[in-house]
């Protein structure tokens, strides 16, 4: 259920967002063990990029977010974060400033994650997963 947003320039080519997005998926597997991380991947032209105001001022500096729930543990996130950096840098080498990534980590509690028609806090497999996963 971990979602991952991407905002970056246009220019990759299909195997290299397929690597990327593998490499992510990786990341928040290892973060997580939870199933149906799905990465969305919203690509923009420079010219429609303002940086502190100004079109096309420099390499667009790609921005993601990370909605998913709690994650207690600040070296899970770090570890993630890493990882993340590195796939993004990677992949956008050359098209994007990548040494200014913004990764943005969105942690809801269960209580405020609706899936199929009920809450995440519903679903006893997803609490003790989570309980686990938190501990």
């Amino acid at each position: 259920m971990p979602q991952f947003f991407i905002d970056a320039p246009i220019g990759l080519d299909p195997d290299t967002k397929q690597t990327m997005m593998e490499e992510i998926t990786q990341a928040i597997d290892a973060a997580y063990h939870i199933p149906d991380v799905r990465i969305w991947l919203r690509e923009h032209n420079p010219a429609n990029v303002a940086q502190d105001g100004r079109i096309q001022a420099e390499p667009v500096r790609p921005v993601c977010f990370l909605e998913a729930p709690e994650l207690d543990s600040v070296d899970a996130r770090r570890d993630l974060s890493a990882k993340i950096h590195a796939a993004i840098g990677t992949a956008y080498k050359g098209l994007a400033n990548t040494d200014e990534t913004l990764i943005l980590m969105n942690f809801y509690p269960l209580e405020s994650a609706g899936f199929a028609g009920r809450m995440q806090s519903d679903n006893p497999d997803f609490v003790a997963a989570l309980s686990q996963l938190n501990a």
